[in-house]
This record gives structure tokens, sequence and C-alpha cells, in this order.
């Protein structure tokens, strides 16, 4: 997957995310110290969690995500380091305190086993009694929000066409995406993403996060103190890297 042009256009995408609300989550349930962001695509919740006071070290997988993360931090003058790097397989980057994986970014990983491969990565690089916090899609939101759906904005300079339809595995969903971009000249571009996420049932990620060797801390529902349920759409995990 190319994330040449998408990384340009992906905070009009995501206008509405709820970025303040995953911050509040942070700090709610982590101390200020050293926090690893894994998956930080244009860098808004690091630069959000610098500004909370947290030492933040971005990762992603996209050169170009993290040059618009890049531009975000100097603007703001924060000392963000940033690695391109595999979720799977990080290395070099230092131990923290905290890892988080928001915004369902671990929803990318296609199989089982990418999952436990990032699981463990991210347990080498935390200190002892770390934490680690993530959030997925429910299977619910993938069967049945998602699927054989269309979303669509028109906005001034970007506007956007987004269908969504069955992926090849369990659980797993197809988003296809087409942009038209106003150029220089007043003229419009289109340009055509295709990106694929898959979720897996609450019990796998528990069980592959204890044979990891994590201690499950709590499993919660859309951004609420509350435990999932079956319309449960974003499901939180927070787990402890246990001696």
């Amino acid at each position: 997957m190319s994330y040449n042009r998408f990384a340009s256009v992906y905070d009009a995408l995501m206008q509405d995310a709820p970025y303040e609300e995953w911050t509040e989550i942070l700090r709610s349930e982590t101390r200020i110290g050293r926090l690893l962001d894994i998956g930080c695509g244009t860098g808004e919740l690091a630069v959000r969690f610098a500004q909370a006071g947290y030492d933040v070290t971005g990762i992603d997988l996209s050169d170009e995500m993290l040059a618009v993360a890049r531009e975000k931090a100097d603007a703001l003058k924060l000392d963000i380091p940033l690695f391109q790097q595999d979720m799977r397989e990080l290395e070099g980057v230092g131990m923290f305190q905290t890892a988080v994986i928001f915004c369902d970014a671990l929803n990318y990983l296609r199989t089982e086993e990418d999952v436990k491969k990032t699981f463990q990565s991210v347990y080498n690089h935390l200190e002892e009694d770390g934490l680690f916090l993530f959030d997925v899609h429910s299977t619910y939101k993938i069967n049945h929000v998602f699927q054989e759906q269309t979303f669509a904005d028109a906005g001034a300079d970007i506007s956007f066409i987004w269908n969504a339809f069955p992926g090849a595995e369990p659980d797993s969903v197809e988003h296809e995406l087409t942009f038209f971009v106003q150029t220089d000249n007043g003229l419009y571009e289109r340009f055509d993403e295709l990106h694929h996420q898959r979720t897996f049932p609450p019990e796998l990620y528990k069980q592959w996060l204890v044979e990891t060797g994590f201690t499950i801390e709590g499993i919660t529902a859309d951004f609420t103190k509350q435990a999932p349920s079956e319309n449960t759409e974003r499901i939180f995990f927070k787990a402890k890297k246990s001696s």
C-alpha cells in the first residue's frame, strides 16, 4: 500500500476524528513519561501527547506520513523523534514506560501472526510494569457498520467517495477511496486508494497478550469505562508488562 498521495489528504479525511478523547484516555490511564506512539501517521496524536507533557517518540511505516508529522512538530517547536519502522519489527528506538497503538492502526495487520509479532515487539520495548494501550474495530463494526456502505464528503479543496466492502478474510473490510483534490490551476485531480483492515474477537487479543507476557488491566468500549457489548464499535485494551 502506498501512502504517497494519501498522506497529503489524510487529515482532511480524519478532521472529525475524536483526537481529544484518545488524549484523555492516555492522560487518565497513564503517568507522564516516555511514550512510544506506534502508527503515529501524520502526528495528530503525537503532538497532542507531547503538549500534554509526555516525552513522545513516533513510529510509522510511511515516510510520507512521517514527513507531515515532522512539519507539525517543527511548527509547534516540539521535539518528537520520528522513525520509519514496521510495528511488527521495532528495533533501536529505546525503552518506554508506555506504548500506544491508537486510531485502529492495529487493524491494518492482516494475520494472527502479524498481531502476535507486534505484541512481542511492543513488549520488548517496554520497561518493567510498562503499559500498552491500543484500540481496534469490533467485529460488529467491521461486519455491520462498514460493509457495503458508502461515505462521501464534498469540500472546497478536497472531496472523497469512500466505499466499503467485505475483505477476503473473516472479519475484514476493504476501503475503496476516491479523492478529488483541487490543483493550483483550479482543476481537480483524481486519485484512488485501497485499504484493508481486519479485526479479531476480543478474546483472541486477550489470549495473545497474555501469551506474550502481558497482564490485562482493562478492556473497555467506545471511549467509556464500560465493558464491550454486542453493539460496541471500538474496543480499548490496557495491558501491563509482567515480570
